[in-house]
């Protein structure tokens, strides 16, 4: 019997957590050694391994517990690996050394496949003095730039990928660098970036106050508040980021208030954590937890979720001291806290087999008690494991039951910590579980509603041909099971039809229970007013969110995949004037070159990389077409013969795509992207990662000065050719691992539908 309930689940499996010989060779011959691996790992902390590794696995089986795809992935494996996805760094010091010994600890963290979160608020502004050596600092914008470079560094290494999260206080002076710095296609690409909102912030926004932008208690200079909102919308509407982070809330919320503060979260928000703060995921799948689905009674197994979840808590706590740490301090920061973030997936499937609509008050009020029953379970749980194996070591019973958090909590929950203690500072996250829901069969993700009820997937055979298949939402695919091709109720809605406001209803109901925070994207439609998206973020101040995250497609995010409810693939199409298209529809074909005049016009540029004997030389020629230049040729010479392999290859190749018309500024996006291991260098006070990239940067400006581009980092002004290629609208970008189209923002990660590729990892 197969256990898989589509075959991308099995795919998934077989892709990132099937454990293999370092050849490839599988060592999980199926999906039951995976679940014994895991469970036999897990228990071997235990005094009865045996009985309880027959209880995790029970709790693995037909995938109703997931572990968080490090865990799935590494337990049992003996691989020097973390099984943590989460951690936040220390405190970085406001100096050159300082500074640069948290870049070393970043890299070894990553190099375990970790994600990181930091917070750059605490190095001085662009300008500021510094003192002893008569120079200006160069701000924290810089040094992004230098961790931005590092982590391509690492992925170059063949490292798994962990994503990094950076975060600046909404007072510090160089916040409004900060908000912009990702209008810059190039720059900051291992980033996401989130701006930490005080209340008395939202305050001075609400009353149209002055706001002060401040560092080590001096006042850079004063700006109004709304002015400054105004400016993160704007941000996060034209280009998704930067997100926002309510941090005093979070602050009060916390648990453990009285002995650490937050500054930062993980890439992607559901973690706030301390310096050194690290934390395990995983998720109860609600999908599999509704024994007649559809049905009049159809309802959550409520004594089934209690024990999977007091199973689940056991299971995160063994991690704790099964797990390897990149870092001593990370390990430290764990034993003395042992949070543990156990979230749910698969909310949406199972509100649709209850006969509720996702984004409804009746489908609140239910999220809310069923969030509330896996709070109760959690905690009382790890009061049970406190009692059996003592509590978190920082354990203080007044201070903790004083916590924001714990206010809320029954009563005989509190009374219950009060007598015997809690073994887990922290319980509850809603992680991203993008690919973890592939995995179990394609539930909805996390809270997030149905993504699409169904679409196809090309998948890629080992002969080079692509074959199609349907990909079909978990809850869809029992309806059909059940009713055949009966039309779908009413209340089955998904994340292309549901408004921006009903998103943020489930939010703030799943967070009134959830002691850490939720990963949640807030999809927008693209021609969304501006003031009704700003809407979207103060309903979620207002109801009670810790942060907030939206998409909105446009021309600089790039669209998601466009789903239709007939359930046909989307195709690239051609404009009626140019050649036709082939048969395959995934295939974009170029037109002929470009004729050559005799003469052409250009501009030449000398390029000095430091430490280089010899100078650069690179030659733009442009055609005009359309009554517009653009670049047709290009010429890269240099004294320096180390180069000449390179040049003359890149020469050609630019060339050749510059010939064939169309849009071309990709050429620029992806120049500058290189980065090179050896390191890059400081020109013109900019970090550039490599000299290929300080090549896509004299481009780019030329490209400018004869206005094929509107500006560094942004797209054409016009394309005088584009006739000669056209591409459906809402196609968006490519994954980067398999190429499909397939991209979707979920959870604040942009994760692709045909192979589960995740920006954070």
């Amino acid at each position: 019997m197969n256990r898989f309930a589509a075959p991308i689940a099995e795919q998934i499996w077989d892709m990132k957590y099937r454990f293999k010989e370092a050849d490839g060779t599988p060592i999980d011959a199926t999906v039951e050694d995976s679940w014994g691996r895991i469970a036999k790992d897990l228990a071997k902390v235990e005094d009865d391994p045996e009985h309880w590794e027959e209880q995790f696995y029970a709790a693995l089986e037909d995938f109703k517990y997931l572990p968080a795809g490090r865990i799935t992935a590494g337990a049992g494996t003996a691989r020097n690996v973390t099984l943590f996805n989460c951690f936040v760094m220390g405190t970085i010091p406001d100096s050159m050394g300082g500074i640069f010994e948290m870049l070393k600890e970043a890299a070894l963290t990553m190099q375990q496949g970790g994600g990181i979160g930091y917070d750059f608020s605490t190095i001085r502004p662009k300008g500021a003095d510094v003192k002893g050596v008569a120079a200006d600092a160069s701000g924290p914008l810089s040094f992004m730039d230098v961790w931005d470079a590092m982590c391509r560094t690492i992925m170059s290494a063949g490292s798994r990928r962990g994503a990094m999260m950076a975060t600046m206080r909404c007072d510090h002076p160089d916040i409004e660098d900060f908000i912009t710095a990702k209008s810059d296609a190039a720059r900051l690409r291992m980033f996401n970036v989130s701006v930490l909102i005080t209340d008395p912030f939202m305050e001075a926004v609400k009353a149209d106050g002055e706001w002060e932008l401040k560092f080590d208690g001096e006042v850079f200079r004063t700006v109004r508040a709304l002015e400054l909102w105004n400016k993160i919308m704007q941000g996060t509407y034209d280009y998704a980021e930067p997100g926002v982070i309510f941090i005093d809330r979070i602050n009060k919320a916390n648990n453990l208030g009285y002995c650490e503060t937050i500054a930062a979260t993980n890439p992607c928000g559901e973690q706030p954590l301390p310096p050194y703060g690290a934390c395990l995921l995983g998720s109860i799948n609600l999908a599999r937890l509704v024994p007649n689905p559809f049905e009049a009674d159809a309802a959550l197994d409520l004594s089934a979720l209690n024990e999977l979840v007091a199973t689940a808590v056991r299971m995160m706590d063994n991690v704790v001291d099964a797990s390897r740490f990149p870092l001593d301090a990370q390990a430290r920061e764990a034993a003395a806290k042992r949070r543990i973030g156990l979230g749910v997936t698969g909310l949406a499937d199972a509100l649709l087999m209850v006969g509720q609509r996702y984004g409804s008050e009746e489908a609140a009020r239910q999220t809310d008690e069923w969030l509330h029953a896996i709070a109760r379970a959690a905690y009382l749980a790890s009061v049970e494991l406190a009692k059996e194996k003592g509590p978190f070591p920082l354990f203080d019973a007044e201070a903790y039951l004083a916590s924001g958090a714990m206010m809320d909590m029954d009563e005989d929950v509190r009374e219950a910590i009060r007598e015997h203690g809690i073994r887990n500072a922290l319980l509850t996250s809603i992680a991203p579980t993008g690919t973890i829901s592939l995995y179990a069969g394609n539930v909805s993700s996390g809270i997030e509603p149905v993504f699409a009820y169904a679409y196809t997937r090309k998948v890629l055979q080992k002969d080079g041909s692509r074959t199609e298949e349907e990909v079909v939402d978990y809850a869809v695919q029992m309806w059909r099971d059940k009713f055949g091709e009966k039309e779908l109720p009413d209340y089955f809605v998904n994340a292309q039809t549901l408004a921006p406001l009903d998103h943020v209803r489930m939010q703030a109901a799943a967070q009134k229970w959830v002691d850490s925070s939720i990963s949640k994207t807030i999809n927008c439609p693209e021609d969304i007013a501006f003031d009704d998206f700003k809407e979207v973020y103060m309903e979620a101040w207002d109801s009670g969110c810790k942060g907030c995250t939206t998409y909105r497609p446009n021309d600089v995010t790039g669209s998601v995949l466009s789903v239709s409810e007939d359930k046909k693939a989307p195709e690239v199409i051609a404009n009626t004037d140019a050649e036709p298209m082939r048969p395959h529809g995934d295939v974009v074909y170029m037109s002929e070159p470009l004729d050559r005049p005799q003469a052409l016009e250009g501009a030449t540029y000398k390029l000095k990389w430091p430490d280089s004997e010899h100078a650069i030389y690179l030659t733009v020629n442009d055609v005009i077409e359309g009554g517009r230049r653009r670049p047709f040729e290009v010429f890269i010479n240099s004294k320096n013969m180390e180069h000449f392999a390179w040049t003359v290859a890149l020469t050609r190749m630019m060339s050749a795509v510059f010939r064939r018309g169309g849009d071309v500024s990709f050429v620029v996006e992806e120049l500058k992207a290189v980065f090179d291991p050896r390191g890059g260098a400081w020109v013109g006070g900019k970090y550039i990662p490599s000299i290929l990239a300080a090549i896509g940067g004299v481009l780019e400006q030329h490209l400018i000065q004869i206005g094929f581009l509107e500006g560094e980092g942004m797209g054409l002004k016009s394309d005088p050719q584009a006739e000669i290629v056209s591409m459906q609208q809402n196609r968006g970008k490519s994954c980067p691992s398999c190429g499909q189209y397939d991209l979707r923002m979920v959870e604040g990660c942009m994760t692709c539908g045909s192979c589960g590729h995740s920006k954070c990892g």
